[in-house]
């Protein structure tokens, strides 16, 4: 059967310790936390066709963070040292937060880098005026990556649904003509190769004299597809050879995600963003004990992290 399309054996990613196959599970360790993220809540404007964190207007599975819980982990960062620059800002859509503005006046006050992920929509929108005394405030120190998840209108609806490609254009110009430091999101979910999406997209910005270049891989974030149920292989102990790749490399070397699960008492640290309802990857309520290796055993850690290449942060 083709790779493609084939469904995961449901005896892997079972054990923490050890693969299907019995060999030696790869484990990633904490170097240093050099970016933490806050999902500031599920809900989003939007109901896309494959969303790994599954956000609409109806999933409030996390909740809404408050500016006093990033203001928490904030202290912690400084009480115990920790060597964090880049506090990032996801959802859902974070400028649905009613504290989103506080939280961002919050961190860069502190002198740290931020980047908030948005689909830059009405919920941006209504923010214009805040989001510019912030700019002034604090000129590069504020980041926005805009999710575009492909450089033609009809493909970027397909997933994100209709009359979304207008106003997430719009946002992006306005961003770009306001002078906030700007990257994009795209996806590679069609059969271009990676130079041809760059491509598509550099004539995008082109014409929309948008300051992004396209061939830069920080400024354009293209993310592989993930499915929890299409099989990939489990990385072992052995992958870091054979794929001449480091531990070190992996997102969760160096980032965690705090969240706060619907109807939770307190905002709890998981291992990165792209696992927040796994359980296996919850761990702890403070940084310090969520510092622990993490074991890659979910096939989001294969297709996303380690053969993807990818990372939500650079």
């Amino acid at each position: 059967m083709d790779q493609i399309t084939a469904r995961l054996d449901p005896a892997k990613f079972r054990h923490s310790v050890a693969t299907a196959k019995g060999e030696a599970r790869a484990h990633v360790a904490l170097r240093g936390l050099d970016t933490l993220w806050f999902n500031t809540g599920t809900l989003c404007n939007l109901t896309c066709a494959n969303c790994y964190i599954e956000s609409s207007p109806r999933n409030d599975q996390l909740s809404w963070l408050s500016v006093e819980d990033v203001r928490s982990f904030l202290d912690e960062i400084a009480r115990d040292g920790l060597p964090t620059r880049l506090i990032g800002f996801t959802g859902g859509e974070p400028f649905m937060n009613r504290d989103i503005i506080a939280m961002l006046e919050l961190v860069l006050s502190r002198g740290l880098d931020v980047l908030v992920l948005t689909n830059a929509m009405k919920p941006l929108r209504k923010l214009r005026e805040k989001m510019l005394e912030l700019k002034d405030r604090h000129g590069d120190k504020l980041g926005i990556r805009v999710s575009l998840d492909h450089h033609t209108q009809s493909i970027h609806e397909a997933e994100r649904g209709r009359r979304s490609w207008a106003p997430t254009i719009d946002g992006l110009v306005w961003l770009a003509r306001n002078g906030f430091r700007l990257d994009v999101a795209g996806r590679r979910f069609t059969a271009e190769t990676e130079e041809e999406l760059r491509a598509g997209y550099a004539r995008l910005f082109a014409s929309l004299a948008i300051p992004v270049d396209a061939n830069d891989p920080v400024r354009l974030m293209l993310f592989p597809e993930m499915d929890v149920a299409r099989d990939v292989p489990e990385i072992t102990t052995a992958c870091w050879g054979i794929l001449h790749k480091s531990p070190d490399d992996v997102m969760c070397a160096s980032a965690r995600m705090v969240v706060r699960r619907k109807h939770a008492s307190a905002p709890s640290v998981v291992a990165c963003t792209l696992i927040p309802y796994d359980a296996r990857f919850e761990l702890g309520r403070t940084l310090a004990e969520a510092s622990g290796a993490v074991s890659l055993n979910h096939p989001y850690c294969a297709s996303f992290c380690v053969l993807g290449g990818a990372a939500c942060s650079r």
